[in-house]
């Protein structure tokens, strides 16, 4: 089993351990001004290990100093591979003394979803900003208290939609806000893979697992950012072929969304399908990518001739850098705490709706 996993029920026993260290809340905004941040990972899972590290490599504004890990063989390794100092080395039970720590500026909370609102919470009381994977949290209720909790103590948020920092996706948003084609009238998206695993978090509803929370977000985003708008009703069916694998929550999820202008979206996700696609149609031409949400490799066209196949090198590099750079100049991060809050909040609403089976309004 993960680490994560196998360390949850421990960690929600720890709700109250950041009250036990009184970081303090302007350490970010008064600390000397750096030329690269260091960044924690919290969570050494897939994701971390072979994503996020070897991206780390390649930044030039911010740089792996640290991790959290509840799993010494694993501190071991990483402190060897990556010559990570015993000093920035935490476990979850003593991770709050991170407030004490200046080589450590930012917090990745890279755990299953049921788990960020915790970490989020403990490292904005700690004075450090926060960078966490998607989906932001199982909840509204979670999500606007990771926020809160930030706010409060003068610390950023942003959420790992690596996607919109890639010049790809940019090329659709940058349609929903010019008339090339008119307004979004139809959109098609979806995103899945067939996942072979049969004990894993996603499948555990304790965990936050699920399929619409996970890939699910990639097919809404690919609807919100096409269309520049919020849904303001959806229609969702769940689904699985797999019920001995997938007990408590979905394999599959299909959702319409309706949209304030008119237009409409088509969205599919799944753990037992290999999908990742999206299709605009305007009122007088189309822009496509296939696949939207891919780590590299997202392209596509529209019905001008246009090719969509921007270069990019490193998808979680850019998105780490582009970040940094914005918390280094105070400027506005490209998907702050409340964009994952959107989500979310769609993401309910959709199970209210595969759960009554009626349209359910958002909002």
């Amino acid at each position: 089993m993960l680490i994560e996993r196998r360390d949850f029920l421990s960690t929600l026993t720890l709700a109250g351990a950041a009250t036990l260290f009184s970081g303090n809340p302007l350490l970010a905004s008064t600390a000397p001004k750096k030329e690269k941040l260091g960044i924690a990972l919290v969570g050494l899972g897939y994701y971390s290990t072979d994503l996020l590290a070897p991206a780390l490599q390649m930044t030039e504004k911010c740089y792996l100093a640290g991790i959290v890990t509840g799993t010494p063989a694993k501190a071991e390794t990483w402190k060897a591979k990556y010559n990570i100092p015993d000093k920035n080395i935490y476990n979850y039970k003593n991770f709050d003394q991170i407030a004490n720590n200046p080589d450590i500026d930012v917090v990745y909370v890279v755990l299953p979803p049921s788990m960020h609102r915790e970490f989020v919470v403990r490292a904005a009381k700690a004075g450090k900003h926060v960078f966490c994977e998607k989906p932001m949290a199982p909840s509204v209720a979670d999500c606007e208290a990771m926020i809160q909790a930030c706010k409060s103590n003068k610390v950023k948020l942003a959420i790992g939609y690596r996607c919109q920092h890639d010049p790809n996706i940019q090329a659709i948003m940058k349609l929903a806000k010019e008339p090339k084609f008119g307004k979004a009238k139809m959109i098609t998206s979806a995103a899945g893979y067939f996942d072979a695993r049969t004990d894993h978090w996603k499948q555990n509803k304790a965990l936050g697992g699920g399929v619409m929370g996970d890939m699910g977000v990639y097919a809404l985003q690919g609807a919100r950012l096409a269309t520049g708008e919020e849904p303001v009703s959806v229609f969702a069916q769940a689904s699985t072929t797999r019920p001995d694998i997938y007990k408590e929550v979905e394999e599959t999820m299909m959702f319409m969304l309706d949209f304030p202008s008119g237009a409409k979206a088509s969205c599919q996700t799944s753990f037992g399908i290999n999908m990742n696609h999206l299709q605009v149609n305007y009122e007088k031409g189309w822009a496509k990518l296939e696949p939207q949400s891919g780590y590299i490799g997202n392209k596509g066209s529209m019905s001008d001739g246009t090719i969509i196949n921007f270069p990019i090198k490193n998808q979680q590099a850019k998105q780490l850098d582009e970040d940094c750079t914005a918390l280094m100049a105070n400027t506005e991060l490209i998907a702050p705490g409340e964009e994952g809050l959107r989500d979310i909040r769609v993401v309910e609403a959709i199970y209210k709706s595969a759960t009554s089976g009626k349209i359910v309004k958002i909002g």
